[in-house]
């Protein structure tokens, strides 16, 4: 059997779960091999991780996981994100995430951000928002072309590495950004910790994950999208906060988010709810926009800027 990762809650470090979430063919019980073919897809038959709910801290997890290593060949033959939604529902989902922001203020100071994929979100915030650095964090090396057409001009570095944020100067960041990436990450409070240190005083992170405790996870069960083989934990608006209060931020609010999909895309996402697997829909892709299981997070680093962990000043 393949040696997969063993670990404890991200969030807390608590050992203590119990098991919530088990899929039909569990994905701890297959080799890598055979688990190759449930990589990709969003109506293909449900393979994964078991899922367990942290007794602490009531984090949702995968104990057993892909190594870093295999993580790293597999999401090298993934096709960019949400490819069988459509480019121009996901260009007004992303506009819209970026009008909630902005509404907020003070987009000014460099712009950050974790997995921007084709920068959609890059180029409002080069359009609209004050920017003078553009700190993009992408491991496609294939679309950095088209990222930096995004950012407009300004200056802007571009890294295959998301784990290490250390060229970017702390205390420089206004606005930082994390669209459907924290719950890809194996270890997000490390993560979460280095974007409180690179935000100046009063800068403000923007997330946006699923929300595992939805009315449509409830409803679709083990059928629902985002209980898949990428996403190793998934977050409720409870679990978010207690997130990122532990790495040092604070303000945090949790909001439904509002994202648009095509018609024909969610008649087929209604019928596999209920067991129908629908390749092709007669219906037009027709945009409509809906706050349907996903959670818009927007925290601010403290006024008294800090470029060490908390986990760190906790242990000494």
């Amino acid at each position: 059997m393949t040696d997969y990762l063993h670990r404890n809650c991200p969030a807390c470090g608590s050992r203590e779960t119990r098991a919530e979430m088990p899929a039909a063919r569990p994905a701890e019980t297959m080799t890598l091999d055979q688990l190759r073919p449930f990589w990709a897809g969003l109506f293909k038959e449900k393979c994964f991780f078991t899922y367990h709910r942290c007794t602490d801290c009531r984090q949702l997890y995968n104990p057993v996981f892909f190594t870093p290593d295999q993580l790293t060949e597999l999401y090298s033959s993934m096709a960019p994100n949400m490819d069988a939604v459509g480019d121009a529902a996901i260009v007004a989902t992303q506009r819209g995430y970026f009008a909630r922001a902005a509404a907020e203020g003070g987009l000014g100071g460099g712009y950050l951000e974790i997995g921007p994929d084709v920068g959609h979100i890059v180029s409002e915030a080069a359009r609209y928002g004050g920017f003078d650095r553009f700190w993009l964090f992408e491991p496609n090396v294939t679309i950095h072309d088209r990222l930096r057409a995004a950012a407009g001009g300004r200056p802007a570095m571009l890294s295959a590495e998301m784990e290490d944020l250390s060229r970017v100067p702390d205390g420089s960041v206004g606005f930082a950004v994390m669209v459907h990436v924290l719950d890809h990450l194996l270890d997000p409070l490390a993560m979460l910790t280095q974007i409180r240190a690179k935000l100046r005083p009063g800068g403000t992170l923007m997330i946006v994950t699923h929300d595992e405790s939805s009315l449509l996870r409830r409803v679709m069960g083990t059928r629902w999208p985002p209980f898949c083989l990428q996403h190793p934990e998934l977050y409720n608006p409870a679990t978010m906060k207690a997130l990122l209060g532990r790495a040092g931020f604070a303000d945090v609010g949790v909001e439904r988010s509002r994202n648009v999909f095509p018609l024909d895309f969610l008649v087929r996402q209604a019928a596999w709810a209920v067991g129908a697997r629908i390749k092709r829909v007669p219906l037009p892709p027709f945009p409509i926009g809906l706050k349907l299981g996903n959670i818009l997070t927007l925290a601010t680093a403290p006024a008294q800027a800090a470029a060490r962990s908390p986990m760190l000043e906790a242990a000494e």
